[in-house]
């Protein structure tokens, strides 16, 4: 939006950069000056609030290439001089337009000294450094404004708190700490979008867009909406058939049946008792496995050895070789 603001304000001293400085120099500038004078930090400071306005205003203009162009042509052809409406009359102590860009206008009707006639007796070359539009004449040039860029961060929580849900803090460089609310059944690399809290801009500020990383937790695995749990079973339990307990997300237990002859590896699905959110709610994927025991007394190596006997007709192997023939 070329204005008076950019013949009176030296935008590059507002931020305390240098004219040649670049964009990622006016950037860091910015977001300094914007957290120390930020109206939420000065409340009733009129001085703040004044900076904070024209800090934005700088900003706003030099962080946009064409803009910043703009602005550069006009500081280097004005020298000081004021924008004055309706052409060359002016306000009083100001310069027209024509004095403005030292007479490269000539009377009759806005014509160009190269025969070239634009609307409010601009010429072509600088139609487009005002966007295309008349000058004087109570006109404006602005464009629409713009929201905010938004900022990203991450965050890593428990396991415990992507299914239940949490709140974490994260503090900014200048000590703010912003509270991000991390719903219940998140998964691990999904986003929250914290509204407000991106880059400040006149039309608004932008968003924080927080990555969430999810620590893996010793028992259960995640899978889609289904909770993944090993239990280990005994051989007798595995083989008579035996109720068990199985220790749930939520703290509790459920009880399953293992039927009789359940191998090791057997997956037994207790519905509803996965993660729970706002649009769905998991199972809990229980996959048994056979323990075999490392010691046997006397007693039991007989026993053991009376199985084997009672069982010796049968191929636990059989077709295996057939199986695995490529």
């Amino acid at each position: 939006m070329a204005s008076q603001d950019w013949v009176d304000k030296d935008f590059y001293k507002i931020l305390g950069v240098a004219k040649d400085a670049s964009d990622a120099d006016i950037k860091k500038a910015y977001r300094k000056l914007a957290r120390q004078h930020h109206p939420d930090r000065n409340a009733g400071n009129t001085g703040s609030e004044k900076m904070f306005k024209d800090i934005s205003e700088a900003y706003s203009v030099l962080s946009d290439p064409d803009e910043r162009q703009q602005y550069d042509a006009i500081r280097a052809m004005g020298g000081g001089a004021r924008f004055a409406p309706g052409g060359t009359g002016g306000a009083a102590g100001g310069a027209g337009f024509e004095d403005l860009f030292g007479g490269l206008f000539t009377g009759g009707g806005g014509r160009h000294s190269g025969g070239y006639s634009t609307a409010g007796g601009i010429p072509p070359e600088f139609a487009d450094l005002f966007g295309g539009g008349g000058f004087g004449g109570g006109q404006s040039f602005q464009r629409a404004p713009q929201k905010g860029a938004d900022r990203t961060a991450s965050t890593s929580i428990s396991f415990a708190g992507s299914i239940r849900g949490t709140t974490i803090g994260l503090r900014e460089p200048d000590g703010e700490v912003i509270d991000v609310r991390i719903p219940a059944g998140i998964k691990d690399g999904q986003k929250v979008r914290v509204r407000g809290k991106g880059q400040y801009a006149p039309a608004g500020n932008g968003d924080l867009m927080v990555t969430v990383s999810v620590k893996p937790h010793e028992f259960y695995v995640r899978d889609g909406d289904n909770l993944r749990i090993h239990v280990p079973v005994s051989f007798p339990e595995a083989a008579l058939g035996a109720d068990i307990e199985v220790p749930t997300i939520d703290g509790d237990t459920v009880k399953v049946r293992v039927p009789a002859g359940t191998p090791s590896g057997r997956t037994l699905r207790v519905k509803g008792r996965g993660i729970k959110h706002a649009k769905a709610t998991g199972d809990l994927l229980v996959t048994i496995d056979v323990a075999v025991p490392r010691r046997l007394n006397k007693e039991a190596e007989e026993a053991v050895k009376a199985f084997a006997a009672a069982t010796m007709g049968e191929d636990v192997r059989s077709g295996l070789a057939a199986k695995a023939r490529l």
